[in-house]
């Protein structure tokens, strides 16, 4: 059985950890205590090797603290590693930090998002382009889902696809190629999580004029974190059924 490889980019605010865990725990717990594959992980925040892509089931990209415009030496290198994660023909999904790395990766760019930062739960409103999607297709119509960013993909690689935005958002999912997602929201988090970021950033959001109190009540639990997680491994499941000549990596 082939394993997931979880990407951990960043790790959560100490107080918050010995509560809730950390960023790769959340991802494991998204993914269900019923999950058949393996769970590896590789701390390349921490300047951990990332390892060769053939082989992996799939791969998860965290969210960060650290923004992908700063260019850190780990993020670049990760950036390669994912292009040729999903040249592999990897199922691939990018979350947050992760979901902006992947658009960079193939050519993308990133910067703050000109809407200002978005926090809290907020309605994520699928486009056409979603309705035949194995990760968004199943939505019908708005949603609601965790945000917690001040930076965006402002411009998408040519060959990927948006799939959803919200009202501040203009690319809260996008799909490339046919393995690879990234959702700009936190399918990983739950309210009392997202509720720790919104106190944490209350004095970025001041300043922008945003109202901390009604972002403050907007967080609330939702399924959507669920159904993302269950619709990926269902792409996984299929994946790793493939022959394995669809999953070596490609020459360079």
């Amino acid at each position: 059985m082939k394993s997931i490889l979880i990407v951990k980019t960043g790790t959560t605010f100490p107080t918050l950890k010995q509560i809730k865990g950390d960023f790769d725990g959340w991802v494991m717990r998204g993914l269900g205590r019923d999950c058949e594959f393996d769970i590896h992980v590789v701390r390349v925040c921490d300047g951990a090797a990332l390892p060769p892509p053939r082989g992996w089931a799939g791969v998860i990209v965290t969210g960060s603290h650290s923004m992908v415009t700063d260019r850190e030496p780990w993020s670049e290198r990760t950036a390669e590693w994912l292009a040729r994660t999903v040249k592999a023909d990897v199922p691939t999904l990018g979350i947050c930090y992760g979901h902006q790395l992947l658009a960079y990766a193939f050519g993308g760019r990133v910067g703050d998002n000109p809407g200002g930062p978005e926090f809290g739960t907020v309605v994520v409103t699928p486009n056409a382009c979603s309705e035949t999607d194995p990760i968004l297709g199943d939505f019908q119509g708005p949603f609601k889902a965790h945000m917690c960013h001040q930076q965006s993909v402002l411009a998408l690689p040519h060959e990927a696809t948006v799939l959803a935005s919200t009202r501040k958002e203009a690319c809260a999912a996008f799909s490339l190629s046919d393995c690879a997602w990234g959702v700009q929201f936190h399918p990983e988090f739950d309210s009392r999580i997202l509720k720790v970021y919104v106190l944490r950033h209350k004095d970025k959001l001041l300043a922008k004029g945003v109202s901390v109190r009604d972002v403050f009540a907007s967080c609330m639990e939702t399924g959507c974190g669920y159904e993302v997680f269950r619709k990926f491994l269902q792409v996984v499941r299929i994946r790793a059924r493939m022959p394995q000549s669809r999953l070596l990596e490609p020459a360079v």
